[in-house]
């Protein structure tokens, strides 16, 4: 089954803007994955095509309403064991592991919100998983949805060239990645690590887990005080070079 994200949206016209280029857009053409964009106006009962009143209450804005909104859920037809996601500032902070989950599944429904926000009732009577990708507030979750959506599409099998340029990168094993370096060899009076043109893939290894930690320390520490040390330094050993058993 092609793994295939369906997205609810009042501007279905975003789609797949940036998912349609270089890895992700690639992937598309080829068929390695889905991308549909519904409207959630198709699903109003109006003339109109109105999909929000004012908030209960009082209050400044409009707020996307709960009948409208599950008629379009209810109109995708999505396996019972399919993630219906919405994108909200409110919501868990999305993970790499949370990513991965999704993208060895068979791909999410995503409601991308508008306006001050969900009537509350859908989201509580369709299970949506409230997901937010940083603390800040964006104009929709169009740009929230797209991100997700990229985390999980470069995670399935054909997208990436090796399996290694994810297992390799940042929060896939709890840390941050560690600085990358290319041609040329001095740049501006700065140069390459010398340890990263020995050659000794041990000591790359011990090097890039020593920078990866470091990072993750100064600029993590929500991180780094979630990582077992047991872990870290299980890893610096089974990245090390093993010494011959006949050697001394």
């Amino acid at each position: 089954m092609t793994w295939r994200a369906t997205v609810l949206t009042l501007f279905p016209e975003m789609f797949p803007g940036p998912l349609g280029v270089s890895l992700a857009g690639r992937a598309l053409a080829s068929g390695l994955w889905g991308l549909e964009a519904r409207d959630i106006r198709d699903s109003a009962t109006d003339r109109h095509r109105s999909v929000d009143d004012t908030p209960a209450g009082g209050g400044p804005g409009m707020v996307l309403r709960a009948d409208v909104l599950a008629a379009a859920i209810d109109a995708v037809d999505a396996a019972a064991d399919r993630p219906r996601l919405v994108m909200s500032p409110r919501g868990r902070p999305l993970t790499q592991a949370r990513v991965a989950e999704l993208a060895a599944g068979p791909g999410p429904l995503i409601v991308c919100g508008r306006f001050e926000g969900i009537d509350q009732r859908v989201i509580d009577a369709r299970g949506l998983e409230e997901v937010s990708i940083g603390d800040y507030v964006l104009s929709g979750g169009e740009i929230a949805a797209m991100a997700l959506i990229d985390a999980c599409v470069r995670l399935l099998p054909g997208v990436m060239g090796k399996l290694e340029s994810s297992t390799d990168e940042s929060f896939s094993a709890g840390l941050l990645e560690y600085p990358q370096y290319t041609r040329p060899q001095t740049f501006e009076g700065r140069a390459i690590p010398e340890v990263l043109l020995s050659g000794d893939h041990g000591k790359v290894a011990a090097w890039r887990l020593g920078e990866a930690e470091a990072l993750t320390k100064a600029r993590r520490p929500d991180l780094w005080a979630a990582r077992p040390a047991q872990t870290i330094r299980a890893k610096g050993e089974s990245q090390k070079t093993p010494k011959n058993k006949t050697d001394g």
